[in-house]
């Protein structure tokens, strides 16, 4: 099913996904690298600053956040460490997240707790439009067009336009967003889901600067591991469907995201909203500033 949306997103781009060196003594290629032991309970610890910025790396339990005035933060996540979003333009409520959700590109506001001569972050806090817009951003790095392989080689001229256009975005405006469904537990897309797919990548084609964002989710039936992975999965089938059969190039793909039981369609505790929260959302987007030429 597509819905037509012209909602405006706001944007907070960040261009430069590449670790930077961090504003410590630490030397550049040791910014993340040490390790502590296991950790105090974080009540044996001093309260520490807050840090707002962005996360500009990333290495297992220890993030650099990256403040305006362009001063960089190390910190380790304590195994206790709350990271919490708030509600947004999809309508993803105050919700609780493991640390995987904390990727390059996202501004977070941290709380801290000191320990040795470091940070521990005790609380980190995003909105969910920040949690989907960076995994968009991310999807237009050089790093994440890299990874497409050889599709994205061949279009290697249209890929490097694409990324010049993206710096100078700061808002997108959402233009139709087409929902597929799935069975309990699978990722197969029926036939009928196919063809609006393909409908869709045509309709969307019509405007050279179009992009699609591709979100999967599941019901609440499962573990939180089990629904993480299986939203990917089902993302990934309709990322794969849409480039290899309808044809959508992937230089116009941006990273697609499993949000697992986030941001539920419908109630989860009947059987008709479980199958309407068993699905992908395949968003259609075009920068404001590209909309309105």
């Amino acid at each position: 099913m597509t819905i037509p949306a012209r909602a405006p997103l706001a944007l907070v781009l960040f261009a430069a996904l590449a670790l930077p060196v961090a504003a410590q003594d630490t030397p550049e290629g040791e910014v993340l690298t040490t390790v502590y032991g296991n950790l105090p309970p974080m009540t044996e610890m001093n309260e520490g600053p807050r840090i707002d910025g962005i996360i500009s790396a990333r290495q297992g339990q220890r993030l650099q956040v990256t403040s305006d005035d362009g001063t960089s933060t190390i910190l380790t996540l304590h195994p206790d460490t709350e990271i919490r979003t708030r509600g947004g333009f999809l309508g993803i409520g105050n919700k609780t997240f493991d640390q995987s959700a904390l990727i390059n590109g996202l501004p977070v506001r941290v709380r801290t707790r000191y320990y040795g001569d470091g940070l521990v972050a005790s609380e980190v806090r995003f909105t969910s439009d920040d949690r989907v817009i960076a995994a968009m951003i991310r999807g237009g790095t050089a790093q994440k067009f890299a990874e497409q392989g050889a599709a994205i080689e061949q279009n290697a001229a249209a890929t490097e336009a694409l990324r010049g256009r993206l710096g100078d975005i700061d808002k997108y405006n959402l233009k139709s967003t087409t929902n597929v469904y799935f069975d309990t537990g699978k990722s197969v897309i029926s036939p009928g889901a196919k063809a609006e797919l393909c409908a869709a990548s045509r309709q969307a084609e019509a405007n050279e600067n179009s992009l699609m964002l591709v979100l999967g989710y599941t019901d609440s039936t499962g573990s939180q591991e089990v629904n993480q992975a299986l939203s990917e999965k089902r993302a990934a089938a309709v990322v794969n469907h849409l480039q290899q059969v309808c044809k959508w190039k992937p230089y116009r793909m941006l990273t697609p995201t499993g949000m697992a039981t986030a941001d539920p369609a419908a109630d989860n505790t009947t059987a008709a909203g479980r199958a309407q929260n068993r699905r992908v959302s395949v968003n259609v987007l075009v920068s404001k500033a590209l909309d309105e030429q």
